[in-house]
């Protein structure tokens, strides 16, 4: 059975790919080429790779065909941003696929309501990435449940694993605030610091794909959260952070108004979107009906990422 992955070579593609390799699929990898895989393995000796141009062939109405063209049992979509790109999709490989599986975000549900969220909460995006992800969404579950397309849509949370930045308790992609944490120093937090932040491990984001194929009767025509057993409050991801540095947290806390006023702007707007959805998400769903279940904790996930940045030097510890 052959499975193309869209996005084969990225966050996920890096770790989902060498698992269908071991699982026993004929994989075809599609990318921009524009890097190799965030981990090198010999496994991908074995994967097909093509290089593709996704938004210059979507723009000549000839993506959708090109993925069809390969004959793939299932094709897995890292990358669909817009509504109208996945409905080229969708018209190309109807009746062509056996199962089309559709990497979404947690940010579908904009912001937390009752905590922990479930996939049954009422969509209230905000921003256009949320917008379109949720549309998105919509579009694919009428397309399956009463055309018979058999898709179905993962929503990951904060994606962490070795090879990039992850999000600090400050909420934020600033790798300087675990060096504060891991010298001792002072750090501020916007409001009171209970915001909360989901993470999860680009590899257990990947088993969450396996299993649904595995679970295909189950899977198709559903959406699914994956992110790890619980989320992180802002104050609580720092200070198990200066835990596992061996340090106390020396935490204060200011308004958000004179807060964003000492970030950078890229910095106080990363952390607004992040403390304006606040997402804690159910993965009961997926336990039940996939058999999911993530092996790292949140802090166990950004530990992982912070030991490679230090090691890679991006982030300095005394």
């Amino acid at each position: 059975m052959t499975i193309a992955v869209i996005g084969g070579t990225g966050h996920i593609g890096s770790y989902l790919v060498p698992r269908l390799v071991q699982a026993g699929y004929e994989v075809v990898s599609l990318s921009r080429g524009a890097r190799a895989p965030y981990r090198d393995s010999g496994i991908w000796k074995l994967v097909q790779s093509i290089s593709i141009d996704r938004e210059r062939e979507e723009a000549a109405g000839a993506f959708g065909k090109r993925i069809a063209g390969l004959k793939a049992d299932i094709v897995i979509d890292l990358i669909g941003f817009k509504l109208e790109s996945v409905q080229q999709m969708v018209e190309s490989l109807s009746g062509r696929v056996r199962h089309y599986l559709f990497c979404g975000t947690i940010w579908v549900h904009g912001p937390s309501v009752r905590v922990p969220t479930t996939e049954e909460e009422p969509r209230r995006p905000f921003g256009d990435y949320g917008i379109q992800k949720a549309a998105i969404e919509a579009y694919l579950l009428n397309q399956a449940r009463t055309l018979g397309f058999p898709a179905t849509i993962l929503h990951p949370g904060h994606i962490v694993g070795q090879g990039w930045v992850p999000l600090n308790p400050a909420g934020n992609f600033n790798p300087h605030v675990f060096e504060i944490l891991a010298a001792g120093e002072p750090l501020v937090l916007p409001n009171l610091g209970m915001e909360s932040v989901h993470h999860v491990h680009a590899d257990d984001v990947a088993q969450s794909f396996c299993r649904a194929i595995d679970s295909y009767s189950l899977s198709v025509g559903e959406s699914f959260h994956v992110v790890s057993g619980q989320a992180l409050t802002l104050r609580g991801y720092a200070e198990l952070m200066a835990q596992r540095f061996g340090r106390r947290a020396e935490l204060s806390y200011a308004p958000w108004e004179l807060w964003k006023e000492r970030q950078s702007a890229e910095d106080a707007t990363a952390t607004w979107d992040h403390i304006a959805h606040s997402p804690n998400c159910s993965i009961a769903k997926a336990r039940r009906l996939l058999g999911y279940e993530p092996r790292y904790t949140s802090l166990e996930a950004v530990g992982e990422s912070v030991d490679w940045l230090v090691e890679h030097g991006i982030v300095m510890t005394k």
